[in-house]
């Protein structure tokens, strides 16, 4: 979320998992191919422009070394559902996201 991270391809490309995909709110698959060319110039991504905002963060081991994440947020007024799954990669790589899914909320959801 962090917009010094999503500019930078070098910071956000440890974050992820070299097996990433992301299913969008228009159905359409990324990989981590996708992801890393697309972000950096993406909004959330300016140190002066609109920020996404984290909230409701939970996360649950679905087993050693995998855990599954649920967050919303809210970026410019826009809510967003979010689920991800991020794997434990060795000692050195660290954590990386390997899953993610976003999905809107519409105004008149609670």
């Amino acid at each position: 979320m962090d917009p010094a991270v999503r500019a930078s391809r070098a910071l956000f490309e440890r974050l992820l998992d070299p097996e990433f995909v992301e299913v969008g709110s228009s159905g359409r698959r990324y990989t981590y191919e996708d992801m890393v060319a697309w972000l950096p110039g993406r909004p959330g991504a300016a140190r002066d422009g609109p920020r996404y905002e984290p909230s409701a963060i939970t996360g649950v081991v679905l087993a050693p070394g995998l855990v599954h994440l649920t967050f919303e947020t809210d970026f410019d007024g826009r809510r967003t559902r979010r689920s991800s799954l991020w794997r434990k990669c060795g000692e050195e790589t660290g954590w990386r996201m390997y899953y993610h899914q976003g999905t809107p909320v519409p105004p008149e959801a609670e």
